[in-house]
């Protein structure tokens, strides 16, 4: 492509000096130019000229398939969501995500809360029947129930 754009102005400026040529011709002619080689150089300026418009015809497609393909890409570019966009989403999930932890650590730590005072009222509760426990073993003497009349009558 870059060639194309290298030798375009040499081979316009080489087309000119021709046509100048061409237009000189007549006058040429009379100076003692064959017409051999007049139309030679005419066939010669003719085959410059259809292979000029063959290049041109070739980088215009070139250039259509270019102008194709940015207007592909821009296309996706317009679809592709923004550095804001992206940090506001990733804000938005960070944040429903901390919410949620925080939720989480809450009910947590209420269960924890429940679970010591269940632990320390069962703790209470235990002592409570051992010291029941301690003083009906301190009232009732082992010597007494060997007395007592209704363990008597059950033995019997």
């Amino acid at each position: 492509m870059e060639r194309v754009f290298k030798y375009a102005p040499r081979v316009a400026i080489f087309l000119a000096g021709i046509a100048a040529g061409a237009l000189a011709g007549p006058r040429r002619e009379h100076a003692g130019m064959d017409r051999g080689a007049t139309d030679e150089l005419k066939r010669s300026l003719a085959g410059l000229e259809k292979r000029l418009e063959a290049q041109e015809s070739s980088s215009a497609a070139r250039f259509a398939q270019v102008e194709t393909r940015l207007e592909e890409h821009a296309a996706r570019l317009a679809e592709v969501p923004s550095t804001a966009q992206i940090v506001a989403a990733m804000e938005q999930l960070l944040s429903k995500t901390m919410s949620s932890l925080d939720e989480r650590l809450t009910g947590q730590a209420h269960s924890i809360e429940v679970l010591k005072t269940t632990v320390s009222q069962t703790d209470s509760l235990l002592e409570r029947v051992l010291e029941s426990l301690d003083s009906l073993q301190a009232y009732t003497d082992p010597a007494e129930l060997a007395q007592d009349t209704l363990l008597k009558r059950h033995a019997m």
